[in-house]
């Protein structure tokens, strides 16, 4: 039992010491890399560097230092660095063919942020998803939905879908439609209803709101009416627009627009 207890004593004093050492390296090492993290982002900010790209080089730094850390606290119980390495390339190859479709996520996010056809903030239709962009992950991009649903979306779906971006302009326009009755005045409409859009908040003087003769339907002329405005203010001026409709129609006192068919008797 002596000489057991001379051979464990010693080893068990070298084990709970690595022990304790792993431990406090992976505390002391989480509160660096955390910290590594707040500094290079506060550094970032105060460059002006767009949150998109800041978002992105932080959490890069934080899992490059999170891996070097996990090969320093493997090294304190004498696992060899090079053994390591060696595993960790083979894990890498086994890890890429497993994951190849998160590597592709990983390499578009790496294009979107270098050509940058968007930026956290702007309000975005991409992969069939509409809404405001809230992060550019490594993998996934975040979106919030007009319907308030966050949706995560693989960038490599992003990246190789079509791309619309409609805060990227400053200006963008409403799409509606007015139905006149057969015997309205289309010029009188066509003038009431170009002062009247102009009113609306947030429609700017330039470019000027449109109003033009779009076609015919058996119920009478139709009319395009097109105000422009910012992305933001899209919907106020979309529904301001309609009670715009509504309103000129009534004041003007335009008949309600009906159909007309005519029923011819063959013999």
């Amino acid at each position: 039992m002596e000489l057991y207890l001379q051979k464990l004593i010693p080893l068990g004093i070298d084990i709970g010491t690595r022990i304790v050492g792993a431990i406090v390296l992976w505390i002391v090492g989480g509160f660096l890399i955390r910290m590594a993290q707040r500094l290079v982002s506060a550094s970032m900010t105060r460059q002006k560097i767009e949150p998109t790209l800041i978002r992105y080089l932080s959490s890069t730094v934080g899992i490059l230092l999170n891996v070097i850390l996990i090969i320093a606290v493997l090294s304190v119980f004498g696992v060899e660095t090079t053994t390591f390495a060696g595993l960790l390339a083979a894990a890498g190859v086994a890890i890429g063919m497993a994951w190849s479709g998160l590597l592709s996520n990983f390499a578009a996010g790496v294009f979107m942020i270098v050509l940058r056809p968007f930026k956290v903030g702007d309000f975005v239709t991409v992969g069939g998803i509409t809404g405001t962009v809230e992060e550019i992950g490594l993998f996934v991009t975040t979106i919030n939905t007009m319907d308030s649903v966050r949706t995560f979306v693989g960038n490599n779906k992003v990246f190789s879908d079509t791309i619309q971006n409609f805060t990227a302009n400053p200006h963008r326009r409403v799409e509606l439609v007015c139905q006149l009755a057969h015997g309205v005045d289309v010029n009188d409409a066509i003038a009431r209803l170009q002062a009247r859009v102009a009113k609306i908040p947030n429609v700017p003087t330039s470019p000027a709101p449109e109003v033009n003769l779009l076609t015919f339907t058996l119920a009478g002329p139709v009319l395009s009416v097109r105000p422009y405005t910012h992305n933001d203010h899209y919907w106020q001026v979309y529904f301001d627009t309609n009670l715009a409709i509504v309103d000129v129609g009534g004041t003007a006192g335009f008949p309600p627009p009906h159909q007309h068919l005519h029923i011819t008797n063959v013999k």
